[in-house]
């Protein structure tokens, strides 16, 4: 039996907020392969179902995002569950949108939902992190995790929640980097990143593009050879002379 959390806030409020992503994550699981109804238990809401042959739940904390911990490690002391047993679906801001990496241990970086769950479980489980961009500005984080995803952040967005509740039973037999493969083909030439400009042959450089030292070079003018007398008369032996 696996536990699988995506974390968000509760509320229509957040409910488009980059911040809910695993919301979302979790949804697209349970709605993908048909889990149960959502119920009301360990703080949180839970659905069960079948991945890969493996019983999972999935829960998504109701104590908002700060207290997280709280639900899951009630959730997981009730199965007698290991944190090796959990996976974590969230928001990063240090991925580009779109962009999904998975991996097990490691820091919070940041996130207040992902630090309340390691003081509550440790941090020996998996996380899925989920890329949803950096606003550029340090002051500007808190605005844009809980801001809305823009209209054309849907473009990449759907198709990426569809491939993780589509390839969500890779995560269960410990394919991660299938499963981090199946994802960044879902969105490839979605998130409107630029491509990698083409390399050209290098061009000659005209006078103005030279250094001036090669500028102030004299240039040497052609060396004409001698019409008469007897260097003449010898390359003309050696070479023939033209009619």
């Amino acid at each position: 039996m696996l536990l699988f959390a995506g974390l968000g806030n509760p509320g229509a409020k957040y409910a488009n907020n980059r911040h809910n992503v695993g919301f979302m994550a979790a949804d697209a699981i349970a709605r993908r392969h048909s889990f149960s109804p959502w119920s009301k238990k360990f703080q949180g809401l839970i659905a069960e179902g079948t991945l890969g042959g493996e019983k999972i739940v999935l829960i998504k904390p109701q104590t908002f995002m700060n207290n997280s911990g709280q639900s899951v490690g009630e959730a997981l002391r009730f199965y007698k569950l290991d944190p090796s047993a959990l996976t974590v679906f969230y928001d990063e801001i240090d991925l580009a949108d779109g962009k999904v990496r998975v991996k097990t241990g490691g820091g919070a970086g940041g996130h207040n939902g992902i630090r309340s769950i390691d003081g509550h479980v440790g941090n020996a489980y998996r996380r899925v992190r989920i890329g949803v961009g950096h606003p550029g500005v340090k002051e500007f984080v808190h605005h844009h995790v809980i801001g809305d995803f823009a209209k054309a952040d849907r473009e990449w967005l759907e198709p990426l929640l569809d491939a993780i509740g589509a390839h969500a039973e890779m995560i269960v037999k410990g394919d991660e980097s299938g499963f981090m493969n199946k994802l960044s083909l879902a969105v490839q030439g979605k998130t409107g990143a630029a491509p990698e400009p083409e390399k050209s042959a290098p061009k000659q450089q005209s006078p103005k593009q030279q250094s001036h030292i090669r500028q102030a070079r004299p240039q040497q003018p052609a060396i004409k050879p001698p019409e008469t007398g007897p260097m003449a008369a010898m390359l003309k032996k050696l070479f023939g002379g033209k009619d």
